[in-house]
């Protein structure tokens, strides 16, 4: 690969801006090819909340976990659900019960899983373990060390 500066200078480089493009390139072709399938992100957050859960989870739970990301907000994470409950993915036992995939919902979550994972590898290749371990922790450091707030935080 070519890199847009030699190592001298890619790190004198704008922290600022290089995580703005990453961000932007993963989202980017993360939110296209989810749109192929028919979802959007936010959706298959929600489907991956409820279909990875070890116990069933409320709309509450799957809300609160999520409205952080990306700078959702709560409003935008209950549509969302509600969105998946109208495509027949997810039900809603009782106002607040647990939320459970159907078996269309099923299916479909395994489709995008799939997806996502295809994703994962085209996103790290040529990136080894170790050099995206460290890249995470140097993000983590970023965010610490500029008073900022991460989803875990």
């Amino acid at each position: 690969m070519d890199y847009s500066h030699g190592d001298a200078e890619l790190v004198r480089q704008p922290i600022g801006y290089w995580s703005w493009a990453a961000y932007k390139a993963v989202v980017t072709r993360t939110r296209a090819a989810l749109a192929e399938l028919g979802t959007t992100q936010p959706q298959w957050w929600v489907l991956a909340q409820v279909g990875r859960a070890d116990t069933p989870k409320t709309r509450a739970e799957v809300s609160g976990v999520l409205r952080n990301y990306l700078d959702a907000g709560p409003e935008a994470m209950e549509s969302e659900i509600d969105a998946t409950i109208a495509a027949g993915w997810i039900t809603e036992t009782a106002s607040d019960g647990p939320l459970s995939l159907t078996p269309e919902g099923r299916t479909f979550f395994e489709k995008a899983a799939a997806v996502q994972d295809d994703l994962w590898t085209e996103r790290h290749a040529g990136i080894s373990d170790e050099e995206y371990l460290t890249t995470m922790k140097v993000l983590q450091r970023f965010i610490h060390n500029t008073g900022g707030r991460a989803w875990h935080h």
